[in-house]
């Protein structure tokens, strides 16, 4: 089975850069209810579709009070639970993050490793990406990050 997923946050001053739950020194961080951790929510969207289930404001609504600055690392505990619950395994997630600034490559490591502890996969198994939207759109204009995510799942008793 799988999935995809998209999510998008507009940057803001006096916030913290949350990505793959590693906190990043930039200048701005994303608005949110949550941490506004575009990857966490673009790969939990993608785990959450191959299952043929809602998005994740449906598990973590905006405006709910126990999400406030929530660690986006828990939604994906969270879709795992699900996953394990419907009798599937997560296989592999592949994420782009769409930025002009901060360079990602020096916190990939770091973001595989806490997404795969939070997905129950390997590291290795966790791909991410970045690029540039080359200054056009909102995203050219630094205004905010938005990421894409694929989720592949298989059932617990299938091949891994």
């Amino acid at each position: 089975m799988t999935g995809i997923g998209y999510d998008v946050h507009p940057l803001v001053v006096n916030r913290p850069l949350v990505l793959g739950g590693v906190t990043i020194p930039h200048s701005h961080g994303l608005a949110g209810h949550s941490d506004a951790d575009v990857l966490c929510h673009a790969i939990a969207d993608a785990v959450l579709g191959a299952l043929g289930e809602p998005d994740i404001g449906h598990y973590f609504p905006p405006g709910d009070a126990s999400c406030k600055d929530m660690c986006s690392l828990r939604i994906l505990e969270k879709c795992r639970e699900l996953a394990a619950q419907a009798g599937y395994a997560i296989i592999n997630v592949d994420a782009t993050l769409i930025a002009e600034a901060p360079k990602i490559l020096p916190y990939r490591e770091a973001m595989r490793c806490n997404i795969g502890e939070a997905l129950g996969i390997a590291a290795a198994r966790v791909g991410i990406k970045a690029t540039t939207n080359e200054t056009m759109g909102f995203i050219g204009r630094k205004e905010g990050i938005a990421a894409l995510a694929v989720a592949q799942l298989d059932a617990r008793d299938g091949p891994l």
